[in-house]
């Protein structure tokens, strides 16, 4: 069954966006080995901006709405992920994955990992815990 995997990439090209801090997702399809691009999803980042208090930090609204941006997929792959944010996906089904790398690279590592057959953890799954 295909699965959506979100990306936090401002250039379409290497995972190098902070999960909280990423101004775009790329969402591609994985369907067995075959990868297919399907969208670029704009996002305003819940991290380091002033929420509505206008403190500096982490806006929970933003956070929100960026977690629901993805909801649809089944994994996000970023630079790098809070544990905040983290737990948050979880709740909606979304795995997060830190693999700062070019996108293709790091979807196929993914792949090989067999990292999206397992069910969905509060926790980030780092580089090392999907190498092939």
């Amino acid at each position: 069954m295909p699965v959506k995997v979100a990306i936090s990439s401002a250039d379409g090209r290497t995972v190098h966006q902070h999960f909280g801090q990423t101004t775009q997702f790329v969402v591609c399809e994985i369907d067995g080995r075959s990868v297919r691009f399907l969208e670029v999803r704009p996002n305003r980042p819940p991290c380091g901006g002033a929420d509505e208090a206008g403190e500096r930090g982490h806006d929970e609204g933003s956070m929100g709405r960026t977690v629901a941006l993805i909801a649809d997929c089944r994994a996000v792959i970023s630079a790098q992920v809070g544990v905040g944010a983290v737990v948050r996906l979880a709740e909606r089904g979304i795995q997060a994955f830190v693999i700062p790398d070019f996108i293709e690279s790091a979807l196929g590592r993914l792949i090989d990992s067999g990292a999206l057959d397992e069910p969905v953890q509060p926790k980030k799954r780092w580089l090392e815990d999907i190498r092939p």
